[in-house]
């Protein structure tokens, strides 16, 4: 697989983690996971939309730097490959952190869409899988032959 190949996959895999995270804290976040204080209908809209809005940061611009080349960014910044092995770190820092819910004796849970009980862990371990595989194939493309990308 050519160098621009493994970086489109990742930044296709990072689509994917970004939106299971976005949902996820969107969704926490409604049910005021989070939200210090007392929790009233405005504060909870109003954390609502602002990790709604700031979720979507990371959401649309690591993949469309990830994707392809540019050059602005490689001159002035990073390479798109240290680029992407900085996040790749990020991205075992966040995996640790999920597996630390994950292998909780005790979780909360949080309402689901049926009105049925989530646990943390259950909700963890999703978010788990979601990471471990787009950090595969970030960290792919980060530590590739220097031949993978001309």
């Amino acid at each position: 697989m050519a160098g621009d190949d493994r970086f489109r996959l990742a930044a296709r895999a990072y689509v994917a983690y970004a939106i299971v995270y976005w949902i996820g804290g969107v969704y926490l976040v409604w049910h005021g996971v989070g939200v210090p204080g007392p929790i009233t209908e405005y504060k909870r809209n109003v954390y609502v939309a602002f990790w709604a809005l700031v979720g979507l940061v990371p959401l649309l611009v690591i993949p469309w730097l990830l994707g392809r080349r540019r050059p602005w960014f490689e001159r002035w910044l990073l390479s798109r490959r240290d680029f992407a092995r900085i996040l790749t770190l990020f991205m075992v820092w966040r995996a640790i952190a999920v597996l630390r819910v994950a292998v909780r004796p005790v979780t909360a849970t949080v309402a689901g869409p049926g009105g049925e009980a989530i646990p943390f862990r259950l909700g963890a371990i999703v978010f788990l899988v979601f990471t471990v595989v787009a950090l595969a194939l970030i960290a792919r493309a980060a530590w590739s032959g220097p031949a993978a990308e001309p």
